[in-house]
């Protein structure tokens, strides 16, 4: 069924504004994804914060020719997703490639834009891997103690032989 002109423009529009608020997107890939898996992966987003629309590719295009990315974008083939947020710039990435590996091939990651360039799929699935930043804090916490954790470990063993 056609979509009528008005209806491409909001879109477009809906899109374009979108694209102004992210901080990164992801372009997702599916195929044969069930309703009740498109609303798990729905669910999943809106608890990290993430936004999404199925749109035409052409109008994902016409969306992203105004915003001045660097790059190239990447072939879309099939049917395409948009997956977006302002807050946590991995969070699209990464729940998309999570729930993705549930799935067995329904969902795939096709690129994106992060730091205001296109990257491919292979620079997604990189960014998909990064852990979310309360994760990435405390593994630095544990660094920066565990030096400190040492020395007191130390200094216990040698109070042990004094005795």
């Amino acid at each position: 069924m056609a979509i009528s002109k008005d209806k491409k423009r909001e879109i477009v529009a809906k899109l374009t504004e979108a694209f102004k608020e992210a901080s990164s997107v992801a372009f997702i890939g599916f195929t044969k994804l069930t309703v009740k898996d498109s609303s798990r992966l729905r669910d999943e987003l809106r608890n990290a914060d993430v936004k999404y629309y199925v749109a035409k590719k052409t109008l994902i295009k016409k969306a992203l020719e105004g915003r001045g990315y660097t790059g190239e974008l990447s072939e879309l083939p099939g049917e395409i997703a948009v997956a977006w947020t302002s807050t946590d710039v991995t969070a699209p990435t990464r729940v998309v490639h999570e729930f993705g590996k549930k799935l067995k091939g329904a969902l795939t990651l096709l690129g994106g834009v992060f730091e205001n360039a296109f990257i491919d799929a292979a620079a997604a699935k990189a960014i998909a891997t990064i852990p979310p930043m309360p994760v990435l804090r405390g593994m630095f916490a544990n660094i920066i103690n565990s030096p400190i954790q040492r020395f007191a470990i130390a200094l216990s063993e040698v109070a042990k032989t004094k005795v």
